[in-house]
């Protein structure tokens, strides 16, 4: 005799949007203006306030690594989360470039900042934009560079130069290894881009060569 149980989850039904990843997601989003407060607080000079907003920044990483995992390994990927993911990533990262190459304000920072910017946007923007028709998967270029970026940023909002002390070369050290963190999340950054567009070019030029169904 077969049967199913009453208490089961029909493996067609889509997975409510009140759940623990998108409980993270959203917490992301509102640590961003927290962040670049916490940031920007007495001009970048505090080594307290850089300190926290570090942890806040440490915080925001862990969780989009969190989340990502849970939702997968639980099967609970909603519509609002392919959604809010990547806006909250793309917005904790934005706050840092932005709030870093405030505090830094060196020429190369800013023109760091406006070029990564403009290809994490567009790349968002378009993702969202072609998501029903076409499916890119992250490409592993993607992740090395999400990862240099959260490394790179990360050590930059410590007050790595603010401190005297025993640490003077400690820190200039770890500021050396932000900074090349920082170049090569650049290069990665867009390298990537261009293995996005390259593949969504790819996939709607076979959807067009494809037969009617």
């Amino acid at each position: 005799m077969t049967g199913t149980s009453t208490g089961a989850t029909p493996p067609s039904a889509k997975p409510s949007n009140w759940n623990v990843p998108n409980a993270l997601t959203t917490l992301r989003i509102f640590l961003v203006p927290i962040y670049g407060w916490v940031l920007l607080h007495d001009g970048g000079d505090s080594i307290t306030w850089r300190t926290v907003a570090w942890a806040i920044f440490f915080v925001a990483m862990v969780t989009d690594k969190i989340d990502g995992d849970i939702a997968r390994s639980r099967n609970l990927i909603t519509d609002f989360g392919k959604i809010a993911d990547p806006i909250a990533d793309k917005a904790i990262t934005g706050m840092a470039f932005i709030g870093l190459s405030i505090i830094m304000d060196t020429w190369w920072m800013w023109t760091i900042t406006i070029v990564v910017l403009i290809r994490e946007w567009a790349v968002t923007l378009l993702r969202l934009s072609v998501l029903k028709s076409v499916v890119i998967a992250a490409a592993q270029s993607g992740k090395w560079k999400t990862v240099a970026q959260a490394l790179a940023l990360g050590l930059l909002t410590l007050p790595l130069l603010e401190v005297d002390g025993w640490l003077d070369v400690p820190g200039e050290i770890t500021y050396g290894v932000a900074i090349a963190l920082l170049l090569v999340a650049f290069v990665l950054t867009l390298w990537s881009g261009y293995e996005f567009f390259r593949d969504v070019w790819k996939q709607r030029h076979d959807i067009r060569k494809s037969p009617a169904a």
